[in-house]
């Protein structure tokens, strides 16, 4: 019954991630209807999923857009496999927190961070540095998601034009741009790594790099550039679209920069503080 479902959920191009994010959702919620003695109708059903959510609520102490996640994706599978169990639950309200981002001195300070020492560092330790400044430096300037980077391979580079096509979320096809200091850093990351690996970022076994190596490393060099804040991959994105919307550039066109199907979604997104907003308003006003 499960199997079926995550294989109709990779048929509609959903994300490794997601699916995999599916998967434990229900595989947790099943176990926990395993301690159930009576599930004879569909009252006995809703009565135990609903101590299910109480439990995660008040145990386990999780965030309401989880609390929303489980609902939408239980109700989903049950409505997959046939079973109204859930039909008439009312999928919660998620809370909408505002994206976090640094600021642009914050940015440069974190890429500054990453420095190296041609006549005392080993050519190998160099490399990787310089692998870590492109890392950086591609998720700020090019606004990639983190996924979008580790997948990212040198045919999909024009260096000439300075663009990469990027297959992003649900296998949708966009074109991202990258500047001259990329462009050399990117050149110069190509020639000292020599090796013909089809994927631009390789880990020290020469293998396409984790998610997890670069949450790591960002957060290393957040804390060696002196920044407090709380830092991701996500947020780097987060504040190449709020840079971008703070020096004037027209919402639609960072809307196709970072892949959005919905405006919507990069007006949030893309929030920016009030005097951001009054500096463009003075600016617009005749």
């Amino acid at each position: 019954m499960t199997e079926d479902y995550l294989v109709d959920l990779e048929i509609r191009n959903y994300s490794k991630n997601t699916i995999k994010t599916y998967t434990s959702i229900i595989g947790t919620f099943f176990e926990y209807l395993k301690k159930e003695d009576k599930l004879y109708s569909d009252k006995d059903f809703l009565r135990c999923f609903r101590r299910y959510i109480q439990l995660l609520k008040r145990d386990l102490e999780v965030s309401q857009n989880y609390i929303y996640l489980v609902t939408v994706v239980l109700k989903k599978f049950l409505e997959f496999n046939k079973l109204n169990f859930l039909e008439d639950v009312e999928s919660p309200k998620r809370t909408k927190s505002l994206p976090k981002s640094l600021n642009e001195k914050e940015v440069n300070d974190l890429i500054k961070s990453i420095t190296w020492n041609i006549k005392i560092d080993s050519k190998t330790s160099i490399k990787f540095r310089i692998r870590d400044k492109l890392i950086l430096t591609i998720l700020y300037s090019s606004g990639l998601r983190i996924s979008e980077l580790i997948n990212l391979k040198l045919k999909d580079i024009d260096f000439d034009e300075r663009i990469m096509r990027i297959r992003g979320k649900g296998d949708k096809d966009r074109v991202v741009l990258f500047d001259e200091k990329t462009k050399e850093l990117m050149e110069k990351y190509i020639d000292i790594r020599n090796n013909n690996n089809e994927y631009l970022i390789l880990n020290k076994f020469n293998n396409p790099i984790s998610a997890r190596y670069i949450q790591v490393m960002i957060k290393k060099y957040a804390k060696k550039a002196g920044i407090t804040k709380p830092i991701t991959p996500h947020i780097l994105r987060h504040s190449f679209a709020t840079h971008l919307l703070k020096n004037g550039v027209d919402i639609r066109v960072i809307q196709q920069l970072l892949g959005h199907t919905s405006l919507s979604t990069t007006q949030i997104y893309t929030s920016v503080d009030m005097d951001t907003i009054k500096s463009l308003y003075d600016k617009a006003k005749m």
